[in-house]
């Protein structure tokens, strides 16, 4: 099985959807599919924690995948929307890693970046648990900006591949991104601990 190179987007959506009518037996081909994508967002999320992580980036793309196709069934759109939810639920999993890990102490252990770049760098300090309760208030004050977050800063994509994702505009994109960078700032400043 070959992991080392990303598949073509159109193979990836044809393998989703033969999985989604109950097709099985395509579980193994998806996941080579997907794997050196899967790896290269997970090594994104990893750049983000503690440098004495005991979760490694293989494991990390194993329990994702694992959440995604032995959960509920999910109508998957294309290549995109499957990286967006895989994105998702690498945070979870990193999520509920940190608790068991920091079960006995508490402290911020992720660092996120509100800078205006396609890709965006560690800045803040933040709890992931916090983050998380943040993100889970953007997605209800303004589900398509959150959106926005969840595919540039987790899924790493660009501005131009959101905007295909979503069928929107460029200029869509950069005004929800703008909006988002603002009202988690805002709030990311108010829990960030002062030195």
């Amino acid at each position: 099985m070959n992991h080392s190179r990303p598949a073509e987007p159109q193979l990836i959506t044809d393998l989703l959807r033969e999985f989604q009518r109950g097709n099985a037996a395509v579980e193994s081909e998806l996941f080579a599919a997907v794997y050196a994508d899967l790896r290269a967002r997970a090594r994104q999320c990893m750049a983000s924690e503690r440098a004495s992580h005991t979760l490694q980036p293989t494991a990390l793309v194993h329990e994702a995948f694992l959440r995604i196709f032995h959960g509920a069934g999910i109508e998957w759109q294309n290549r995109t929307h499957f990286l967006a939810i895989a994105a998702r639920q690498m945070r979870r999993v990193l999520i509920d890693h940190g608790r068991e890990h920091r079960a006995a102490k508490r402290g911020f252990g992720w660092k996120v970046s509100l800078t205006d770049h396609d890709a965006p760098n560690p800045e803040i300090g933040v709890d992931p648990e916090a983050l998380e309760a943040l993100l889970d208030r953007l997605q209800r004050a303004d589900p398509a900006a959150c959106q926005v977050v969840e595919l540039k800063f987790f899924s790493g994509l660009t501005d131009q591949e959101v905007a295909h994702a979503l069928g929107v505009s460029h200029s869509t994109v950069r005004r929800h991104w703008k909006f988002a960078r603002a009202w988690l700032r805002e709030r990311l400043d108010v829990a960030s601990p002062k030195h």
